[in-house]
């Protein structure tokens, strides 16, 4: 039961993020003539030892949201000891996120050396996760963490994002 519980929360936690950025347009798509970006897949893009070193279990990767690829995303997350890594990878753009209501908390950080903006999402506990975003030529690379529920002595998600931002920003497109 308690598996159940908290595959439902990791679920509506992954949905959150990914709908920090969602669609709010209705009709026909325009056609835009250039060409669309090819997006970083962060399954194949992050090699084991980069997420080893960011304290995950690199045979814990699960492409999607809960293994379901999402249009217009390549996703991928792994597990640590107490928390959850996820790296989102879109077409959309940093002032997307920012218009979007729900998304809540921007702020300048630098995580690896790299610009990035930090936020959260409206209703979403500041003691579970943390979410940075950078911009890239094919549009935005998220990197969030969220920590496991049940787990006992949790770090702030921030903390652990930097750290574990370290051996992985680098490797992010820019």
């Amino acid at each position: 039961m308690v598996r159940r519980i908290t595959l439902v929360l990791l679920g509506f936690l992954l949905a959150l993020s990914v709908a920090g950025c969602g669609d709010t347009t209705s009709g026909s798509p325009a056609t835009d003539t250039a060409a669309v970006k090819a997006l970083f897949d962060p399954c194949t893009g992050i090699p084991d030892d980069a997420v080893r070193e960011a304290g995950a279990d690199p045979v814990t990767k699960e492409p999607g949201i809960a293994g379901v690829h999402q249009s217009g995303w390549e996703i991928c997350g792994w597990k640590g000891p107490t928390y959850f890594i996820t790296v989102y990878s879109t077409g959309r753009t940093v002032s997307e996120f920012e218009r979007k209501p729900g998304n809540v908390e921007f702020k300048d950080v630098t995580v690896a050396g790299r610009q990035g903006r930090q936020f959260r999402v409206e209703g979403a506990s500041k003691y579970l996760g943390c979410d940075v975003l950078f911009a890239a030529s094919q549009g935005v690379l998220q990197l969030a963490v969220t920590n496991r529920p049940g787990q006992d002595s949790l770090e702030d998600p921030c903390t652990v994002l930097y750290r574990v931002g370290e051996p992985i920003v680098p490797l992010l497109p820019r």
